[in-house]
């Protein structure tokens, strides 16, 4: 998602970056936690060790460490070691790998033979240098009574400083973090964002390019923080490659002047995997990074892939609307139901994955806005209104129609209880029923009553942005707009950058909004948001406050 200020050569303005635009004119028209000290652990910009060190993808048994040196060598030795305590002294795990340009030089290794729910401390040493100390954890197993994990999205380092990233850092009673996508952007300098400068200063096209992106936003330290003091579950959305990507090409992408469009996913796919700390998947289906991860009884996170595999070109608005620009209804090709987001295979995938999990909470980590968003609403029978979006879930209806179906149960199978969608992608807040008529009261007949929240499949919370910029509704007229439209919305912030605790027991999950107060600098403050909760088998969010942390967390990394 973005929108740049300047760009060379001009394209055409993408959908998502239109609704910010179109909200915002419309609404005119219609008029805490104690912190742990961050210590002075992270790697410095010099040494062989300058990219800091990271964890990834945990298991029950094993997690993935991940650093990169900075060597002259053409191929180095690097060793590592983990251990239950932040001195290192109890050694469980060692190994080493050696390391060349043709990854580079970036270091993974599935440490395994671990156990679970158990929170470890590692380091690396090459040239006789050692790393800073990292902490991750294992996923449980058994009767699991707490989850709690930090969901973020949208870190765009030319946009602002990453405050967000320290503030968690600084919270010991994570499990883990969510990362669902934009990990980083692909635009050149003074393009989407002028606070700090890109490397290179232009796009981001080739794998040297790829590359040179990953090391200057794993340079920066706030990133290399939360990434030393938790492990983190990542999946890419567009940015990562370029913008509105789909299984063809993508909106910010240039057929022979930025080159063929499967080598440029090649390559971004390359460097991703050399430098995120995910589990490595078969080179011969590189685009498949769809993964689930267990926490014993209580929860299970399907990971969705949602933008190179199976992802039908997005179709365009073309019904304009004063004050709105363009918007779509959904008639004609956008009822194909031979369009997917996610394609055959993982559909069948995900589908397969609800009906069988034993986990109590059915988490689907995903990049964009599973809840309508209309500009005008109507009861489907009506034909549901006019949309803003058509590169989120509403531009595939009868997609979405098919993940419903799973979850309301079709086909003689049972319902799927206790869905709870986590999305990222839109740089702003939001906390939604998910139900597929909002706009008919006629619960009986499908519809939804907004005051109950009857009618209701399942929940949805969406995360805001590291630093990417949403829009500015400084009196929330374009929250109040938006929420007139859409009853099942029950909570919109379009200001604020920051991120998304959520918190599970077998009781009930809460979502809390955590926000930063600039990402123009530095800066060491935060506040609360807001909070909502879906208690077991009520598939409703209700209004809540927020949790308090268990006592004695693990220590952090020193």
């Amino acid at each position: 998602m973005g929108h740049p200020i300047r760009s060379a050569p001009p394209r055409r303005e993408g959908n998502r970056r239109d609704f910010f635009r179109r909200t915002g004119s419309a609404a005119a028209a219609l008029a805490a936690l104690p912190m742990l000290p961050v210590t002075a652990g992270a790697a410095s910009a010099s040494g062989v060790f300058r990219h800091g060190v990271a964890s990834g993808d945990p298991l029950a048994d094993r997690v993935v460490l991940w650093t990169r040196v900075t060597v002259a060598a053409a191929a180095v030795r690097v060793r590592y070691v983990v251990a239950t305590d932040p001195a290192l002294s109890t050694v469980v795990a060692s190994g080493a790998m050696r390391t060349s340009a043709a990854r580079d030089f970036t270091v993974k290794v599935d440490a395994a033979g671990l156990q679970p729910g158990t929170t470890y401390y590692y380091r690396f040493e090459c040239d006789g240098e050692i790393s800073p100390v990292g902490r991750t954890r294992t996923l449980p197993v058994g009767d699991v009574s707490r989850l709690r994990m930090a969901v973020v999205s949208c870190s765009n380092h030319a946009a602002g400083y990453f405050n967000a990233y320290a503030r968690i850092a600084e919270r010991a009673d994570l499990d883990l973090v969510l990362h669902l996508g934009d990990y980083f952007y692909e635009y050149g300098t003074n393009v989407y964002g002028s606070v700090r400068p890109t490397e290179p200063p232009t796009e981001t096209v080739t794998l040297a390019d790829y590359r040179t992106r990953h090391a200057q936003y794993k340079n920066d330290p706030d990133l290399q923080e939360v990434h030393r003091q938790h492990p983190m579950i990542a999946i890419w959305d567009d940015h990562e490659v370029t913008n509105d990507s789909w299984q063809g090409g993508a909106e910010n992408h240039t057929e022979g002047a930025e080159g063929a469009w499967p080598q440029r996913v090649a390559e971004a796919v390359q460097a991703y995997r050399e430098w995120l700390p995910v589990r490595d998947w078969p080179l011969a289906d590189p685009k498949r990074l769809q993964r689930a991860f267990r926490f014993g009884n209580l929860a299970e996170i399907v990971m969705l892939e949602s933008r190179l595999q199976g992802r039908s070109q997005q179709l365009d608005a073309t019904i304009p609307v004063p004050g709105l620009g363009n918007v779509f209804a959904q008639a004609g090709d956008f009822l194909d139901p031979a369009r997917s987001l996610l394609g055959d295979r993982q559909e069948a995938w995900l589908a397969g994955r609800l009906r069988t999990s034993r986990g109590l909470w059915k988490f689907i980590g995903q990049q964009v806005m599973f809840a309508h968003l209309k500009a005008q609403g109507a009861p489907l029978a009506a034909g549901g209104g006019l949309f803003f979006n058509p590169d989120q879930w509403d531009g595939y209806q009868p997609a979405r129609d098919r993940v419903y179906d799973v979850i309301k149960g079709s086909g003689g199978r049972r319902p799927v209880r206790n869905v709870v969608v986590l999305t990222g992608d839109i740089h702003s807040s939001w906390a939604n029923d998910l139900t597929q008529d909002p706009n008919n009261p006629d619960v009986a007949g499908g519809g939804y009553d907004a005051r109950s929240g009857e009618g209701s499949r399942a929940v949805e919370f969406v995360t805001t942005s590291v630093s990417s910029p949403g829009l500015s509704d400084p009196n929330g007229t374009t929250a109040a707009f938006v929420r007139s439209v859409n009853p099942h919305i029950k909570y919109v912030d379009f200001n604020r950058r920051g991120y998304l605790l959520v918190d599970a027991t077998p009781e009930r999950v809460v979502g809390e909004w955590w926000y930063v107060d600039t990402v123009e600098a530095t800066s060491a403050a935060q506040t609360f948001g807001a909070a909502f909760e879906v208690r077991e088998g009520e598939a409703r969010l209700r209004p809540a406050t927020a949790t308090e942390p268990p006592a004695d967390p693990p220590a952090p990394a020193p």
